[in-house]
Protein backbone atom coordinates (compact mmCIF):
# COMPACT_ATOMS: atom_id res chain seq x y z
CA UNK A 1 0.00 0.00 0.00
CA UNK A 2 2.89 2.36 0.79
CA UNK A 3 4.46 1.64 -2.60
CA UNK A 4 1.15 2.26 -4.38
CA UNK A 5 0.59 5.58 -2.57
CA UNK A 6 4.09 6.67 -3.51
CA UNK A 7 3.71 5.81 -7.20
CA UNK A 8 1.89 8.93 -8.58
CA UNK A 9 4.02 11.89 -9.65
CA UNK A 10 2.59 14.57 -7.39
CA UNK A 11 4.33 17.38 -9.27
CA UNK A 12 1.56 17.06 -11.89
CA UNK A 13 -2.13 17.82 -11.48
CA UNK A 14 -3.14 14.31 -12.56
CA UNK A 15 -0.58 12.73 -10.24
CA UNK A 16 -1.91 14.72 -7.29
CA UNK A 17 -5.47 13.65 -8.06
CA UNK A 18 -4.40 10.02 -8.35
CA UNK A 19 -2.57 10.15 -5.01
CA UNK A 20 -5.63 11.63 -3.26
CA UNK A 21 -7.88 9.03 -4.87
CA UNK A 22 -5.64 6.14 -3.76
CA UNK A 23 -5.46 7.62 -0.26
CA UNK A 24 -9.25 8.03 -0.20
CA UNK A 25 -9.80 4.39 -1.27
CA UNK A 26 -7.44 3.16 1.46
CA UNK A 27 -8.82 5.48 4.15
CA UNK A 28 -12.48 4.63 3.51
CA UNK A 29 -12.38 1.13 2.02
CA UNK A 30 -14.84 2.44 -0.57
CA UNK A 31 -15.69 0.46 -3.69
CA UNK A 32 -14.60 2.01 -7.00
CA UNK A 33 -18.17 2.97 -7.97
CA UNK A 34 -18.76 4.47 -4.51
CA UNK A 35 -15.66 6.66 -4.77
CA UNK A 36 -16.68 7.73 -8.28
CA UNK A 37 -20.07 8.95 -6.98
CA UNK A 38 -18.77 11.04 -4.07
CA UNK A 39 -19.64 14.73 -4.38
CA UNK A 40 -18.06 17.66 -2.60
CA UNK A 41 -21.27 18.06 -0.57
CA UNK A 42 -20.65 14.55 0.83
CA UNK A 43 -17.42 15.73 2.51
CA UNK A 44 -18.10 16.91 6.05
CA UNK A 45 -14.91 18.55 7.30
CA UNK A 46 -14.55 19.21 11.04
CA UNK A 47 -14.35 22.82 12.22
CA UNK A 48 -12.72 22.01 15.58
CA UNK A 49 -10.25 19.50 17.00
CA UNK A 50 -13.07 17.86 18.98
CA UNK A 51 -15.01 16.91 15.84
CA UNK A 52 -14.26 14.26 13.24
CA UNK A 53 -14.13 14.85 9.50
CA UNK A 54 -16.38 12.45 7.61
CA UNK A 55 -17.43 11.43 4.14
CA UNK A 56 -20.92 10.23 3.32
CA UNK A 57 -20.82 7.25 0.97
CA UNK A 58 -23.73 5.88 -1.01
CA UNK A 59 -23.38 2.10 -1.13
CA UNK A 60 -25.28 -0.87 -2.46
CA UNK A 61 -29.05 -0.57 -2.27
CA UNK A 62 -28.64 3.21 -2.10
CA UNK A 63 -27.73 2.89 1.59
CA UNK A 64 -25.76 5.76 3.10
CA UNK A 65 -22.89 5.31 5.53
CA UNK A 66 -20.37 7.70 7.03
CA UNK A 67 -16.65 7.03 7.21
CA UNK A 68 -14.13 9.05 9.24
CA UNK A 69 -11.31 10.75 7.36
CA UNK A 70 -7.68 10.98 8.43
CA UNK A 71 -6.30 14.54 8.84
CA UNK A 72 -3.94 13.93 5.90
CA UNK A 73 -6.84 12.83 3.71
CA UNK A 74 -8.75 15.98 4.67
CA UNK A 75 -5.78 18.22 3.78
CA UNK A 76 -5.31 16.61 0.38
CA UNK A 77 -9.04 16.54 -0.43
CA UNK A 78 -9.29 20.23 0.49
CA UNK A 79 -6.51 21.08 -1.95
CA UNK A 80 -8.08 18.91 -4.64
CA UNK A 81 -11.57 20.41 -4.50
CA UNK A 82 -10.43 24.01 -4.00
CA UNK A 83 -13.37 26.36 -4.40
CA UNK A 84 -15.40 24.15 -6.72
CA UNK A 85 -19.19 24.07 -6.13
CA UNK A 86 -20.55 21.51 -3.68
CA UNK A 87 -22.57 19.84 -6.46
CA UNK A 88 -19.38 18.79 -8.27
CA UNK A 89 -18.01 15.26 -8.02
CA UNK A 90 -14.82 15.12 -5.96
CA UNK A 91 -12.82 13.06 -8.46
CA UNK A 92 -12.74 14.26 -12.07
CA UNK A 93 -11.02 12.82 -15.15
CA UNK A 94 -8.71 14.59 -17.62
CA UNK A 95 -11.74 16.16 -19.33
CA UNK A 96 -13.01 17.59 -16.00
CA UNK A 97 -15.87 15.09 -16.08
CA UNK A 98 -16.72 12.75 -13.16
CA UNK A 99 -14.34 9.80 -13.14
CA UNK A 100 -15.99 6.39 -13.66
CA UNK A 101 -15.38 3.16 -11.79
CA UNK A 102 -13.66 1.87 -14.93
CA UNK A 103 -11.38 4.90 -14.83
CA UNK A 104 -10.50 4.13 -11.21
CA UNK A 105 -9.75 0.49 -12.08
CA UNK A 106 -7.48 1.61 -14.94
CA UNK A 107 -5.70 4.10 -12.70
CA UNK A 108 -4.96 1.49 -10.00
CA UNK A 109 -3.75 -1.04 -12.58
CA UNK A 110 -1.46 1.58 -14.13
CA UNK A 111 0.28 2.27 -10.81
CA UNK A 112 0.51 -1.42 -9.98
CA UNK A 113 2.50 -1.88 -13.19
CA UNK A 114 4.69 1.08 -12.27
CA UNK A 115 5.74 -0.38 -8.90
CA UNK A 116 6.34 -3.97 -10.06
CA UNK A 117 10.14 -3.50 -10.17
CA UNK A 118 10.29 -2.09 -6.64
CA UNK A 119 7.61 -4.37 -5.19
CA UNK A 120 7.78 -7.71 -7.06
CA UNK A 121 5.49 -9.40 -4.49
CA UNK A 122 2.54 -7.45 -5.90
CA UNK A 123 2.85 -9.49 -9.12
CA UNK A 124 1.35 -12.45 -7.22
CA UNK A 125 -1.80 -10.44 -6.48
CA UNK A 126 -4.62 -9.38 -8.78
CA UNK A 127 -4.34 -5.80 -7.54
CA UNK A 128 -7.44 -3.67 -8.05
CA UNK A 129 -9.51 -1.09 -6.13
CA UNK A 130 -11.12 -4.05 -4.37
CA UNK A 131 -7.66 -5.19 -3.22
CA UNK A 132 -7.26 -1.81 -1.51
CA UNK A 133 -10.66 -2.40 0.15
CA UNK A 134 -9.43 -5.79 1.40
CA UNK A 135 -6.28 -4.12 2.72
CA UNK A 136 -8.30 -1.52 4.64
CA UNK A 137 -10.44 -4.23 6.24
CA UNK A 138 -7.47 -6.37 7.24
CA UNK A 139 -5.55 -3.43 8.67
CA UNK A 140 -8.60 -2.35 10.69
CA UNK A 141 -8.92 -5.88 12.06
CA UNK A 142 -5.24 -6.03 13.02
CA UNK A 143 -5.58 -2.66 14.74
CA UNK A 144 -8.18 -4.21 17.04
CA UNK A 145 -11.32 -2.74 15.47
CA UNK A 146 -14.27 -5.05 16.15
CA UNK A 147 -15.88 -6.91 13.27
CA UNK A 148 -19.24 -5.10 13.53
CA UNK A 149 -17.55 -1.71 13.20
CA UNK A 150 -15.66 -2.95 10.13
CA UNK A 151 -18.94 -4.23 8.72
CA UNK A 152 -20.51 -0.78 9.08
CA UNK A 153 -17.32 0.89 7.78
CA UNK A 154 -17.36 -1.13 4.56
CA UNK A 155 -21.12 -1.14 4.11
CA UNK A 156 -21.56 -4.91 4.26
CA UNK A 157 -25.16 -6.09 4.50
CA UNK A 158 -24.17 -9.47 5.91
CA UNK A 159 -21.71 -10.08 8.73
CA UNK A 160 -20.65 -13.26 6.88
CA UNK A 161 -19.01 -11.09 4.23
CA UNK A 162 -16.93 -9.28 6.84
CA UNK A 163 -16.00 -12.57 8.56
CA UNK A 164 -13.90 -13.43 5.50
CA UNK A 165 -11.34 -10.85 6.66
CA UNK A 166 -11.24 -12.39 10.13
CA UNK A 167 -10.56 -15.82 8.61
CA UNK A 168 -7.81 -14.41 6.39
CA UNK A 169 -6.18 -12.67 9.32
CA UNK A 170 -6.39 -15.80 11.50
CA UNK A 171 -4.67 -17.79 8.74
CA UNK A 172 -1.88 -15.19 8.57
CA UNK A 173 -1.48 -15.31 12.36
CA UNK A 174 -1.26 -19.11 12.27
CA UNK A 175 1.46 -18.93 9.60
CA UNK A 176 3.36 -16.35 11.63
CA UNK A 177 3.09 -18.51 14.75
CA UNK A 178 4.34 -21.55 12.83
CA UNK A 179 7.59 -19.74 11.98
CA UNK A 180 8.25 -19.34 15.73
CA UNK A 181 7.32 -22.90 16.66
CA UNK A 182 9.91 -24.78 18.71
CA UNK A 183 10.76 -28.04 16.99
CA UNK A 184 12.19 -30.69 19.32
CA UNK A 185 15.04 -32.54 17.63
CA UNK A 186 15.94 -34.85 20.52
CA UNK A 187 13.30 -37.46 21.46
CA UNK A 188 12.08 -37.27 25.04
CA UNK A 189 13.36 -39.90 27.48
CA UNK A 190 11.03 -41.76 29.76
CA UNK A 191 11.16 -40.07 33.15
CA UNK A 192 12.53 -43.22 34.79
CA UNK A 193 15.54 -43.06 32.46
CA UNK A 194 16.43 -39.57 33.61
CA UNK A 195 19.29 -40.29 36.07
CA UNK A 196 19.37 -36.85 37.70
CA UNK A 197 15.60 -36.89 38.19
CA UNK A 198 15.72 -40.38 39.75
CA UNK A 199 18.52 -39.33 42.10
CA UNK A 200 16.50 -36.33 43.19
CA UNK A 201 13.39 -38.44 43.81
CA UNK A 202 15.33 -41.06 45.80
CA UNK A 203 16.82 -38.37 48.01
CA UNK A 204 13.38 -37.11 49.07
Amino acid sequence: MDALLGAPNQSTELGRRDHVLLLFLYNTGARADEAAQVKIADLLFAHSARDHSLVQIRGKGNKLRRCPLWPQTVIELSLLIGSRPSTDHVFLNKCSMPITRFGIHTMVERYVQRILDRTPSIARKHASPHTIRHTTATHLLRAGVDINTIRAWLGHVSLNTTNIYAEVDLEMKAKALATCEIRRTVPLKHWKEDRSLMQFLQAL
